[in-house]
């Protein structure tokens, strides 16, 4: 076990709190304490392989449309407390062309794929079912309350086994690394769906900038007597999108900024790629998650918290910036959970992991002198938090922390973070939100 893994395991379970069992949400906003959604990679629920038209059990596109609707009704617009929520990319599965004009003029090439692998299949799903599906979900919280989605890998228009990373032949059979490494390019689609000028974004007041079409781009919310700077970045931005970050930050001084995107903690807690997808390792023009870290979030002090999936499983860490600040860094994706399958009758060796409703609440609670956020995950398919599910760990641990205990497992899900130095850097609230304006 790595040392940042011990010490980031120390520091949650040094602040979990765990709750006794709880109903969902239903107390609405009442100025100082309100709610962030955090919504996982959601690409198995549309994936057009799992739906009932070719033989799945269920639509699982309709997990989505389920959390989508929960956000909505619990939106302090409709008398909730959630205020925004945060979408962590690869929102669908499968990419639409075999690698992008772009990165073939520089040189790139696909490695030919295995038998059973069909380009044409996936660009006719995708097109049909799983983008559309996504779009449909998203409309259920478009007049509700602000919200950001960045794309993920899976987002792109070609996600494709680049021919110059040599196959690891060693790995073993089925392992992915015996493809060598994928690279992704071309967001045609994925602007389209949720760029600057798509129906979501387009003339929103609460959406204030935005870069290379709406790939990286920036929001604001009022909650708690702050107003809020949220800030989706692409998939490995490249250096140009973390300079459009910074000069947001700049022009909104003093803002709490939360950063999102795809890519940033493994389930260990260490900024580190996944093996099969390195794509700083493939292309320089890219960043990983520690040039993010050094170039954007260690000198931007304005910057509080960094969410990110991606990475089967959860983590918490904290480090400090250069100037002193904490700056909290949470990753969310529960996209293998396949209990929900196996509940409908699948064989458990079968069964695919589509995410079974399960989602991120975070509860500022911004009363005290310490403001504190109270970290739950929630699932919308079975209407209960993690601490609510008997078997919770049995489901799931095995496949994401099988070194934890039931109960620290269950603390990755559920802890509260106290925010220490929260109103040194921000001020008092409401006197510091209208000076800021």
């Amino acid at each position: 076990m790595s040392t940042i893994w011990k010490k980031a395991r120390s520091a949650a379970l040094a602040l979990t709190l765990l709750f006794s069992a709880s109903p969902a949400l239903s107390e609405p906003a009442d100025g100082s304490r309100f709610t962030l959604a955090v919504i996982p990679d959601t690409q198995n629920y549309v994936d057009f392989t799992h739906q009932r038209a070719v033989g799945f059990p269920f639509d699982a596109r309709d997990m989505l449309t389920e959390q989508m609707r929960f956000i909505a009704d619990h939106a302090a617009s409709r008398g909730g407390d959630i205020v925004f929520a945060t979408a962590l990319g690869d929102v669908w599965q499968h990419p639409t062309i075999a690698i992008d004009p772009e990165h073939a003029a520089r040189g790139f090439s696909a490695r030919p794929l295995p038998a059973g692998m069909n380009p044409e299949r996936w660009t006719q799903g995708v097109k049909t079912v799983e983008i559309p599906a996504s779009v449909q979900a998203y409309r259920l919280i478009a007049d509700a309350l602000p919200f950001s989605v960045v794309s993920g890998n899976h987002d792109y228009d070609a996600q494709w086994w680049e021919e110059s990373w040599p196959r690891d032949l060693t790995a073993p059979e089925g392992d992915l690394r015996r493809l060598g490494m994928i690279h992704v390019g071309g967001l045609t689609e994925w602007v389209r769906a949720f760029g600057s000028d798509s129906e979501f974004f387009k003339d929103r007041p609460w959406y204030v900038a935005a870069h290379d079409g709406g790939a990286d781009s920036a929001q604001i919310f009022e909650a708690g007597g702050y107003r809020f700077l949220h800030i989706g970045l692409q998939f490995a931005p490249s250096d140009a999108s973390l300079r459009w970050a910074e000069t947001v930050i700049h022009a909104h001084p003093g803002l709490p900024t939360i950063i999102a995107t795809h890519d940033f903690l493994d389930k260990t807690g260490e900024r580190r790629a996944h093996p099969v997808v390195d794509i700083h390792a493939l292309d320089p023009f890219d960043n990983n998650a520690q040039g993010v870290w050094d170039k954007l979030i260690d000198r931007n002090p304005q910057i509080f918290m960094v969410l990110s999936g991606h990475h089967n499983g959860q983590s918490f860490r904290m480090d400090r910036n250069r100037q002193g600040r904490a700056v909290y860094q949470i990753l969310s994706d529960f996209q293998d959970r396949n209990q929900a399958a196996i509940d409908a009758g699948m064989a458990a060796e079968k069964a695919p992991g589509l995410g079974d409703g399960w989602m991120r609440l975070m509860t500022f609670d911004m009363s005290e002198a310490v403001p504190t956020i109270r970290v739950r995950t929630y699932s919308t398919h079975y209407d209960r938090y993690a601490s609510d599910t008997p078997d919770y760990a049995r489901w799931y641990k095995p496949n994401e922390q099988p070194q934890m205990t039931d109960d620290a497992f269950l603390g990755q899900d559920e802890f509260t973070i106290r925010l220490d130095d929260f109103r040194a850097r921000f001020g008092n609230g409401a006197a510091r939100s209208d000076a800021a304006r």
